[in-house]
């Protein structure tokens, strides 16, 4: 197994991971963004994610994306978007090494919190991230506004 830093030759393969997750949590048409999209927001001027890729045998078969935010508390932090790992790579460690280089990313840029959602069905992801003494907010609810809902609210401005 190796982690690595994500490059734009590899966003097919992360696309290709991202429909994965997508079908994986009941959603498999709602994935949008294209490799080209993925390619510019990652790797331009201003890039709006990073990503790890962990491969094995040549085959990307994991990723971690994230990007940086900022709290009025705690400063800079960072937010995991998706660690994701191919269905026949669970189990492996695979996804316990790529956390784990969340983590340390966390720790070399001197972040005070990094966050992320889990679906409250998902039990192996919840069990690993409570046992690795992370705490799920029970009182906190994700809120979200789609395309639709953002032009329906502008209208009624």
């Amino acid at each position: 197994m190796n982690i690595r830093k994500g490059n734009p030759e590899d966003m097919e393969s992360v696309l290709g991971l991202i429909q994965e997750l997508a079908i994986f949590e009941k959603e498999p048409d709602a994935v949008v963004v294209t490799v080209d999209d993925l390619v510019r927001d990652g790797f331009g001027e201003k890039p709006l994610f990073h990503v790890f890729v962990a491969e094995v045998e040549n085959e990307i078969v994991g990723i971690a994306l994230y990007y940086y935010r900022y709290s009025t508390w705690k400063g800079k932090t960072i937010h995991l978007e998706d660690l994701i790992v191919k269905d026949k790579m669970r189990g492996t460690g695979l996804g316990s090494a790529l956390y784990a280089e969340i983590m340390k990313q966390g720790k070399r840029d001197n972040v005070r919190r990094i966050e992320w959602n889990v679906l409250d069905w998902n039990t192996p992801a919840v069990n690993f991230y409570k046992n690795s003494g992370a705490r799920i907010l029970e009182d906190w609810q994700v809120v979200q506004m789609d395309e639709a809902g953002i032009n329906s609210f502008l209208e009624k401005l």
